[in-house]
């Protein structure tokens, strides 16, 4: 049993769920890692910026019409019958994102992900218009005046301005970008439009301007489970404990042997260049994204100490500790095998793709219906879906049992683009030629301008059956 005194007895005991935040000021770094960095930001910014404002078949090259259930993607137009290619993707994605982070960590995280190439733009404007890090630091410390207001205002309004153009290309995917910009000079914007470029504006200027690592600390749930995916020849970011231990400051071109010091001078530099703020000589943590900006600011540390780079290195655990490092293993292989036949899966069905879907429903009222010549009769009703970009017209015939005839005329049948006609389709056979009670029957439909576009679908024909 323990005691307290009275003083300690009466301090209130607080805990806490969360670190109180303290603002990160990232230090601008340069390298390879950081060049790599830059050109994915620049390209995917580049790509989600500039996609909806390119024509390809006279629509927008990307565009997902909701109204008219149709999506643009380029050449090719899908419909809402072509969810299940929209699913294969998304599982190719997740297992993409499963294999290369077994492979070589969090690359998506420091490179990839949107949280990550937003903030780093965002980055960009606060040193081009606060300047570098300790500029920075010393603009919040100052006390109010009337340049820092000035300046602080004009930053988040860029920040807006940028945030709310980030809010106008999103919903540029939904309504056409040309109208969409129209609207917005006209201020002749609908109600949902104005909603969601407010709604994601606001999640950018929020997520990128003011959370950004909270983000990636508190809210997003990869950096929780990534370590599952972890193995011992994952490539991880490491500080190499061994040759940088024990640290110390020591003049340029000392050597550490000399100074009885690892090579680590404990400068700090990969903690100021850190974005999510983390000291990575404590070892790996579920913090780190993987962006590798300690990785360039160490070497060039090392280079200006005439020391050899890498103490700050991407690495693996087995290479840490002397051991081989297998790139090919059988989690790995697994990935491979699986997304070689995912995408496979993809590219089949894109390729097999037919602009047209036929639905078969039969008369539910009757099995069959007997004719005053003897003839057995089935009826149904035959759905058809025109997913192709132009108006068709479309030819059904049917086969299946011999001499079995189509009652009616069924060439020519117009359905718009997009559109879907109900055709009632009544079909008649012989009793003697029917082999069973169910018998199958094809109905083939073609359409009339483009012989690429048919498909054949499969239904029942109930009748008696006469021995």
């Amino acid at each position: 049993m323990t005691t307290k005194s009275k003083d300690q007895s009466q301090e209130p005991i607080q805990d806490e769920l969360y670190k109180k935040r303290e603002k990160i000021y990232p230090r601008e770094v340069h390298g390879i890692f950081a060049l790599l960095r830059n050109l994915t930001m620049v390209t995917l910014l580049g790509l989600y910026y500039g996609l909806p404002w390119i024509n390809w078949d006279n629509h927008q090259s990307i565009l997902f019409d909701l109204p008219e259930r149709k999506f643009y993607i380029f050449g090719s137009t899908f419909w809402p019958q072509d969810f299940f290619l929209l699913t294969i993707l998304l599982i190719i994605a997740a297992v993409a994102l499963f294999f290369f982070t077994t492979l070589a960590g969090r690359l998506w995280c420091g490179y990839a992900c949107p949280q990550t190439v937003w903030t780093e733009i965002f980055l960009w404007f606060e040193r081009k218009i606060e300047g570098s890090r300790q500029k920075q630091i010393k603009l919040d410390k100052a006390p109010m005046s009337a340049g820092k207001v000035g300046i602080k205002v004009f930053k988040h309004f860029v920040l807006i301005t940028f945030s709310l153009w980030t809010g106008l290309t999103f919903v540029g995917y939904f309504t056409p970008i040309t109208e969409l910009s129209q609207s917005v000079v006209n201020m002749t914007l609908g109600p949902w439009e104005t909603f969601w470029i407010i709604f994601y504006g606001f999640a950018t200027y929020g997520n990128a301007g003011w959370m950004r690592e909270q983000v990636c600390i508190y809210m997003c749930p990869y950096a929780r489970f990534q370590s599952a995916m972890f193995d011992h020849d994952t490539l991880i970011i490491s500080y190499d404990e061994k040759r940088g231990n024990p640290r110390g400051a020591r003049k340029r071109g000392a050597s550490s042997v000399e100074a009885g010091l690892g090579d680590c001078i404990d400068c700090k530099l990969c903690i100021q260049v850190c974005p999510v703020g983390i000291d990575i000589r404590e070892g790996l943590q579920y913090q780190c994204i993987g962006c590798a900006a300690c990785i360039d600011v160490c070497d060039d540390v090392m280079e200006k100490m005439s020391y050899p780079k890498g103490l700050i290195k991407y690495t693996t655990e087995n290479a840490l500790f002397g051991k081989t490092t297998k790139i090919l293993r059988p989690r790995i292989i697994f990935y491979i095998a699986l997304l070689l036949a995912l995408t496979a899966g993809l590219i089949y069905g894109v390729a097999s793709r037919v602009p047209v879907e036929v639905n078969i429903i039969r008369d539910r009222n009757t099995l069959y219906n007997e004719t005053t010549q003897g003839l057995i009769e089935n009826v149904y009703t035959l759905k058809l879906i025109n997913m192709s970009n132009m108006d068709q017209e479309f030819d059904i015939s049917v086969t299946g049992i011999e001499d079995m005839q189509i009652i009616g005329k069924y060439e020519g049948i117009n359905v718009a683009s997009g559109g879907v006609k109900d055709v009632p389709v009544r079909i008649h056979a012989d009793p003697i030629k029917l082999k069973s009670r169910s018998s199958k029957v094809y109905f083939y439909v073609e359409a009339r301008d483009d012989e690429e576009i048919h498909t054949t679908e499969h239904g029942r024909f109930l009748g008696p059956l006469i021995k």
